[in-house]
């Protein structure tokens, strides 16, 4: 193959990628809500990309704004993963 038609096919290929990076969102409840330090417990669907079942856990937030409205018992869609180490929930919805 001539060099300009594998160069062309280089974006291409990276497109068909895509759907595998992204993440899927993830359906919890908040069970509670701690500000000092800010984390957030949410009763949560399997998480794929961490590799977790079905279960409660405590979350870090990456961003404390996105609480803002929310409370105790609020369902939620939300993506997470693990930043420096730590579960952080990366971004999240109300339904």
């Amino acid at each position: 193959m001539n060099k300009i038609v594998k160069l062309a096919l280089i974006p291409l290929l990276s497109l068909a990628a895509l759907p595998a990076l992204a993440q899927e969102m993830i359906h919890g409840v908040i069970e509670e809500i701690t500000l000092e330090p800010l984390r957030i417990t949410i009763a949560h669907d399997a998480i794929p990309n961490l590799e977790m079942e079905a279960m409660t856990m405590v979350f870090r937030l990456a961003d404390a704004a996105m609480i803002e409205g929310l409370g105790v018992g609020d369902a939620i869609t939300f993506e997470a993963d693990r930043i420096n180490g730590r579960l952080t929930v990366t971004s999240l919805v109300a339904e």
